[in-house]
């Protein structure tokens, strides 16, 4: 489970990242995305399992790739 919340955790970081090098506010962003900025604050904290719905909407938002949105994003996916 642990590895569940580094992902979320991990997940976060990237899309701050990338929203704050693009120079949007997280209102902004959560416009860009139709989503609430309560939301959006919550995700970048590691707070949220976003959805696949939401994750193309901020991929959108932020012009990156799926693959680019996850970029250095690793889970130890080893057999338990």
């Amino acid at each position: 489970m642990q590895e569940h919340e580094n992902l979320l955790k991990d997940f976060g970081k990237r899309v701050r990242q990338l929203r704050q090098g693009s120079g949007i506010s997280q209102e902004e962003f959560a416009a860009r995305c139709d989503l609430d900025r309560t939301y959006i604050s919550s995700l970048e904290r590691g707070h949220r399992n976003v959805s696949l719905k939401n994750i193309a909407a901020i991929a959108s938002a932020l012009n990156v790739t799926l693959a680019g949105l996850f970029e250095g994003i690793a889970i130890d996916d080893r057999p338990k």
